[in-house]
This record gives structure tokens, sequence and C-alpha cells, in this order.
């Protein structure tokens, strides 16, 4: 059993994950940077623990002060979260070494899935099917173009290391080679410290559909169904659903028995998931493995609210050496939903980050309507992380029913002191294209500049987040009640209602 669990992370995610301890009865220790003293994931922990200087090399990446941390606490078990360590083999081999149970798959098991090249093999062993392509063993600027002459242009040339579009080029025609195999090659050095490259060839308009999978200590894997993450902007997730609104009954199942029969290759233990690139309509469709991530996604919300699940209680009972807590023919798709990524950042100024302190911040509540926020009023989003702000889940019988749940909620989320992306995300979801499921993986590099002309100019402030300004302004002593509870320095809950009555 696990007793006390450190979470290696920040922000929507550690809120989360503290959430599911205490639901299971374990204590949960946040660790938090300099620039995270106040920050709502510390106080959502029973018990938190510094670990360096503002920068995420100097304290969320340190391994050895993660370990030290979990020492100091007496913790029992670390969740990475999703990103900083999560994928990294070194972290989970140093918990196994310190006799810390690691909440989600063996190191050997995310060194293998997390190469690419290694991936593609152990798919490609699997039977599973794989874009065309390949890793010349000559590693040369002239050994990348000879490989990616023979597998045939348009191709990609792409990191064998990491993800998130980083050390990745589309090459259309020969003339581009000489440019874009050293500019991968750089990218990808700086980002994740290894410089190798395999090319594969380009699917044009694919749509991105990835399946969940889920395995256990004790041999069993299932699969959660799938997700579609098709809208991206440079190769990074901005709105995600669930089920895909295109896969047909006969291609769900043979890109979930695809998703397993991977998994099931590497013996694969905990949350992960299976990415693919989908090419066609009906059942006609085919689709071919993209890589593997080996934890929870950010995006793993739709998949709890279409399958009624917690992903994250499950990872935690399942490291503890519990089987998985449903069996295959217990898993169901029901209704729609849809996820939208809110982001301090300015669309109508490049998408450029977003930072400063959070005047107001008002999340919309209502049915159907899911938000998992790493930030509060008064905080501070800082210049030194990730600007993701919260996730806006919107659930409802129907994907029309989802999406017209989403624009509601997003117009009345009110948010002032910074800029954020949400303008962006309705004229998204408005679109007719995105309305008809008529979109693929370069949707947004299409219709993206036209969605930022229509944002030149500041959009007007709904006249009630003006009210609730002027209100909050009004209120010094629950302002400065919040902000002391912030600090953590109010431990008594009446003195943070505002104007409460009996």
């Amino acid at each position: 059993m696990i007793s006390r669990l450190l979470i290696a992370n920040r922000g929507e995610i550690a809120r989360r994950i503290a959430a599911a301890c205490r639901e299971l009865g374990i204590e949960s220790v946040a660790v938090y940077s300099e620039a995270d003293s106040r920050a709502p994931h510390r106080l959502a922990a029973d018990r938190s623990v510094a670990i360096g200087p503002a920068a995420a090399a100097e304290s969320y990446l340190q391994i050895g002060r993660l370990i030290d941390a979990a020492r100091q606490s007496g913790a029992d078990a670390i969740h990475p979260g999703y990103g900083f360590l999560s994928e990294n083999p070194a972290f989970a081999a140093a918990c196994a070494d310190a006799g810390l149970t690691f909440v989600g798959p063996p190191a050997d098991v995310i060194a293998r899935m997390g190469s690419k090249i290694e991936a593609r093999r152990v798919a490609e062993a699997a039977g599973v099917p794989v874009v065309p392509g390949g890793t010349p063993p000559d590693q040369s600027d002239a050994g990348i173009r000879q490989e990616a002459l023979r597998i045939g242009l348009p191709v990609l040339v792409k990191a064998s290391a990491g993800g998130g579009g980083k050390g990745m080029r589309t090459v259309r025609t020969e003339a581009e080679l000489d440019a874009a195999i050293p500019a991968a090659r750089r990218e990808a050095t700086a980002a994740f410290g290894d410089g190798t490259l395999y090319v594969e060839r380009l699917v044009d308009r694919p749509r991105h559909v990835e399946v969940q999978v889920f395995g256990d200590h004790h041999g069993r894997v299932v699969h959660l169904f799938e997700r579609e993450c098709s809208v991206q902007r440079r190769h990074q997730k901005i709105i995600e659903e669930s089920p895909s609104p295109v896969l047909t009954p006969a291609v769900r199942a043979r890109m979930t028995r695809a998703a397993l029969a991977a998994a099931q290759a590497v013996g694969y233990r905990n949350a992960g998931t299976i990415e693919f690139l989908l090419d066609g309509t009906g059942d006609e469709a085919r689709f071919y493995f993209l890589e593997m991530n080996t934890r929870l996604q950010v995006e793993h919300p739709v998949t709890e609210a279409v399958t009624g699940v917690d992903l994250v209680r499950a990872q935690i009972e399942v490291a503890a050496g519990a089987p998985l807590p449903w069996r295959q023919e217990e898993l169901t798709q029901r209704g729609h939903a849809i996820e939208c990524r809110v982001y301090a950042e300015d669309p109508a100024q490049g998408f450029i980050p977003q930072a400063g302190p959070l005047r107001l911040y008002r999340e919309p509540v209502r049915p159907g309507i899911r938000i998992d926020s790493g930030v509060v009023e008064g905080g501070e989003v800082s210049v030194y992380y990730d600007p993701m702000l919260a996730k806006l889940i919107a659930a409802g019988e129907s994907r029309e029913a989802a999406r017209a749940r989403a624009m509601a909620a997003l117009r009345a989320y009110a948010v002032l002191g910074i800029r954020t992306n949400i303008p962006f995300l309705l004229q998204i979801l408005g679109h007719p294209r995105f309305q008809a499921a008529d979109i693929d993986t370069g949707f947004l590099d299409r219709e993206g500049p036209a969605f930022v002309a229509g944002l030149a100019a500041p959009a007007a402030v709904p006249a009630a987040v003006l009210a609730a300004a002027a209100v909050h302004e009004a209120q010094p002593a629950d302002r400065a009640a919040r902000t002391a509870a912030q600090a953590g320095v109010v431990n008594d809950p009446w003195e943070l209602l505002d104007n409460w009555r009996g």
C-alpha cells in the first residue's frame, strides 16, 4: 500500500493528483520552487517541500532534489504527473533505486517507447501499421538526405528523442533538405541532448487520434477508447475530444486492437497512450503508429468524461499492486466530451506568453463543465513555466451539445490582468469546419491566420466581468483575506467567505 505520495510536478496536474490522494486516504506531498512558494498546488497538498530556484532546470527537473524531498517527507511513492520528468527513464530508475513506488511504467519501458526509433521497431514487430520510413545508420546530413530521397518526398525529418514538435521539419522539395536537416538536428540537440534523426513519409492532412491504454502488474492491459487531437498549433494540441467524430466502429476496433498489441509487446504497466495518424474516412481509413506517451496525458479528462472512470485514482492503485479496476467488456463510451486548453498568451501578438498577477479569475460553474486549473485569483502567472492556466472540459449527450456547452462556458470565463487565448478558442469552436468535424492536423495552420486577424483589436470586456471586478476592488478586506489564505497564513474558513449571509 501507498501511505504518503510525493507529487513531482506543479500546477493543475499536481492539484488533480492531490485530490485523488485525498479520496484514497493517502497523504500528499507537494514540491515547490521559489517562484511557487504561494502556488495553489502547494496548498492543495497535506505537506510541502521546497526544491530550489524558480528555473525548472534547477528545481522540478532535478532528480536528486526530488528524491531527497521524498526521503525528507517520508513519502513512499512518487507521481510524476506529465511534462518535466514524467517520461525520463533515469527518474523512474532513481525512484526504484531509492525504494520508492513510481506511479508509471518501469524505467526500461519508458526508455524503449521514449525512443521514436525503438518504439517504431516495437510497433512493427507487434504487427501495428507504421508510416513508411527509416533511420539511416549514417547520421550525417548526407545520410539523412539519402534516406529522405529513398523514402520519397514529401517527408518529415524528426528527432528520435522527445516530442511536442521539437526537432521536426516538413520537407516537400529536395531543395529544402539542406536547410531542414541541420535545423532539425540543432533543435533536437538543444531540446533533448540527442541529435539523432529519422525520416518518415509525410501523410498529407492526417488526423491525430490516440488510444488510452492501461496495464497492471498482473499481465492485464485494457484500452479506454480514443481521443481526437487534430486541432493543433505548431504540433501542440489545443482542443481534444472523445470519441473521435470520424471513426467508424470497424476502424475503432482495428485501432484499439493495434494499441493493445503495442502495449502488450512491451509489458506495459499503468496509464499510457498510443498515438496514430489517421488517413482517410469511413471503413477504408488507414492509420499508422506515431508514438507512445508513457505517462498520463494532459487531455485525460475527456476519456474520464465519456467512460466514467478516474484514471488518476487507478494509476495510484495499480502502482500499489492492485489489479485493474475494470475489465475490457465493462468499459463503454457514453456521450461526448471536448477539452479546451486555456493559456496565458496573446494570440493577436504572435501568441506571446503572458505573465503577471491575476486581478480577476472566475471559472464558470454550470452543469456539464469541469475545470482543472492551476491558478487562483490574486495569484501570479510565472514566466518560468508553461503558460497553461486551466483545462475546460465540456460534456454532453452529443458532440454538438458538448461544443455549444464549451462555447457558453468560455464566454463566461472571467480573467483580468493578463490576456488569454479564450477568444481564439471560441473562434475555433464556432468555425463551420470544426462544427462539421472536417478537421486535420493542418487545420489551424490554414485557418489560424484568419482567426488571429480577427483578434487584432482587444476584445471588449463583458459587462458582467467589469461589474465583478468593480465589486472585487471595492472589498479590500475580502481580497486581503484571500491573499493571506494563498500565503498559507489563514486557517479559519469563515474568514474567507465573501459577504456570506446566513
